[in-house]
């Protein structure tokens, strides 16, 4: 049996790799890091970044106060997804035969996600995907997320799929069942870690309001004070750049000035093909903020006193719901539709006549509102972490 000689008997410690490189990665992978680290009878867990995203995932990292074992630092200017993909295959190489892991654990749909799981093929380790199952049947949107899913889905020996619907998208992939383990997504367990660390320090929120205002917004008071609504916004993915992004400013821009009592508040990533149509056309609206990107926690922070988010982003359809806040999903497609059928979020596109349309639709309609903003979240109940390190020291390996 080709997995033969990593085997082992049940009650022998089991030797876990667990790879990421991305600031989204090390959101979701910091409580899965943490579940094993506790459990230190039955595993010897080591940590391994690939530094895909260097200071974000560093940022992350001293959150959650997690040391990689491993950093392989791969981050160079101007690289592309090819130079990505083969630095992370011949970075990874030495340090699964280092180690000689019993399982590599990676997550979701990037480069470092795929590129990791084939390394491990390479060394024929057994692959873990957490997040796993995720599909819109369309390669290039998410580009290149989707493909990178289906990469990590067809080398992955136990898939951790987030809810049924994933796990129905694997069994009709022709994975065995009793491979597929629904968990929910570790992006709730994450939330509730972020969140529970504010409540429990009392300055911290404190500084949070502080970076945020020095971060280029001003109006905290007003916030804190209820008087005016915040809508914060997320935009950054490619299939997006060029006419998409200049649309979902222009509904932006639309939004603002038609609520001038209202602040939106966009975190600005740094690529160019972003800054270039945002400030174009949104630098010199008053009441809308672009402001630094912001780590994990201010973003946390920002996202809980939020009345409303407009947004291309994955793990933010997942984790708003947590919050009560009604999402609109700026994108043609979404692997994450669980949170369309529970009607926490709504599929708007990229065209600025629906966008408008729709938040003021949310706007006019408490109802409307209130439905999104009560739904169930279908992406789990904070415990998924803990569910993941269950399952393998007692079923697989």
């Amino acid at each position: 049996m080709i997995f033969q000689a990593y085997l082992k008997d049940h009650n022998d410690m089991k030797k876990i790799l667990i790879v990421f490189g991305t600031r989204p990665e090390a959101i979701k992978m910091a409580p899965v890091v943490k579940a094993f680290q506790e459990d230190k009878k039955n595993f010897n867990t080591k940590v391994c970044v690939t530094a895909q995203h260097r200071e974000m995932l560093d940022q992350v990292l001293d959150i959650f106060e997690i040391k990689p074992d491993y950093d392989l630092n791969i981050m160079k200017a101007g690289q592309d997804l090819s130079d990505i993909s083969a630095r992370v295959l011949l970075e990874l190489r030495p340090v699964l035969k280092e180690f000689n892991p019993d399982i590599v654990l990676v997550h979701g749909d990037t480069t470092t996600s795929s590129m990791a799981a084939l390394a491990a093929f390479y060394e024929q380790i057994p692959v873990g995907h957490v997040e796993a199952g995720l599909r819109t049947h369309n390669i290039y949107s998410p580009w290149p997320e989707e493909m990178n899913r289906q990469i990590t889905g067809r080398i992955t020996t136990y898939h951790f799929s987030p809810t049924e619907l994933s796990k129905r998208n694997l069994l009709k992939e022709n994975v065995k069942e009793e491979k597929i383990i629904v968990t929910g997504n570790t992006v709730i367990d994450a939330l509730h870690l972020a969140l529970n660390k504010v409540k429990d320090d009392s300055t911290l929120a404190e500084k949070l309001q502080n970076q945020i205002h020095d971060f280029g917004y001003p109006n905290l008071d007003g916030l804190k004070t209820g008087k005016r609504k915040l809508i914060l916004i997320t935009g950054h993915r490619r299939e997006n750049f060029g006419e998409g992004f200049v649309n979902m400013c222009e509904a932006m821009k639309e939004i603002a000035l038609k609520n001038p009592n209202f602040d939106l508040v966009y975190p600005v990533h740094l690529n160019p093909n972003v800054q270039k149509p945002v400030n174009e056309i949104l630098a010199d609206v008053s009441n809308i903020y672009l402001i630094r990107p912001l780590e994990y926690l201010p973003f946390i922070y920002l996202m809980e006193k939020g009345y409303l988010i407009l947004t291309d982003s994955g793990g933010i359809q997942e984790e708003a719901p947590s919050l009560g806040k009604p999402v609109l999903v700026m994108r043609d497609t979404t692997e994450r539709p669980e949170g369309i059928a529970a009607g926490t979020l709504k599929l708007v596109g990229t065209d600025e006549v629906v966008i408008y349309k729709t938040f003021k639709q949310l706007l006019e309609d408490q109802n409307e509102y209130d439905k999104m903003s009560k739904a169930s979240n279908p992406y789990g109940d904070g415990f998924a972490s803990k569910k993941i390190a269950d399952i393998i020291e007692k079923k697989f390996i």
